[in-house]
């Protein structure tokens, strides 16, 4: 019962925390063409704060619920990861989750000491576009694929 509640859990933080990544990159680019700098502005600035209150607590619940997943079930397969294609591609997803964690880390350092470029900002958002496709395939595959 407690796996189902992590399980639960953990899939609705990760829609939560996909969801913003994917608007971030697939419409915010697009809305940027279309409104004036100002307006433009204020939407990110607006965004943003809501993000950096948000998105902390929601990968505070993706991990804790991963981390507890993987305590309940999945530790037998990480004791020897390569033993399995589940164990494999479990552990490269955890490898890539630490990933997207140590970019959020570094994106609000960048944002605490005022040393975020918008520059800066847009190849996060698509490294972590590329890093939630790649988990997303993982997730998946690690049910479906063997060899």
């Amino acid at each position: 019962m407690i796996y189902l509640l992590f399980l639960t859990l953990h899939l609705f933080a990760a829609l939560i925390f996909i969801g913003t990544v994917f608007f971030e990159v697939l419409f915010l680019e697009s809305i940027r063409k279309q409104l004036p700098v100002k307006v433009m502005l204020l939407v990110e600035q607006g965004i943003g704060r809501r993000a950096r209150t948000l998105i902390p607590w929601v990968l505070l619940v993706l991990f804790g619920a991963g981390l507890g997943m993987v305590w309940l079930r999945y530790l037998p397969a990480l004791a020897s990861p390569l033993a399995s294609s589940f164990g494999t591609l479990l552990m490269v997803k955890i490898i890539v989750a630490i990933s997207v964690l140590l970019h959020f880390l570094a994106a609000m350092f960048l944002f605490k000491s005022d040393r975020m470029s918008a520059r800066f900002l847009h190849f996060i958002h698509g490294s972590l576009f590329c890093h939630m496709v790649v988990i997303v395939l993982l997730a998946k595959g690690m049910f479906y694929l063997t060899w």
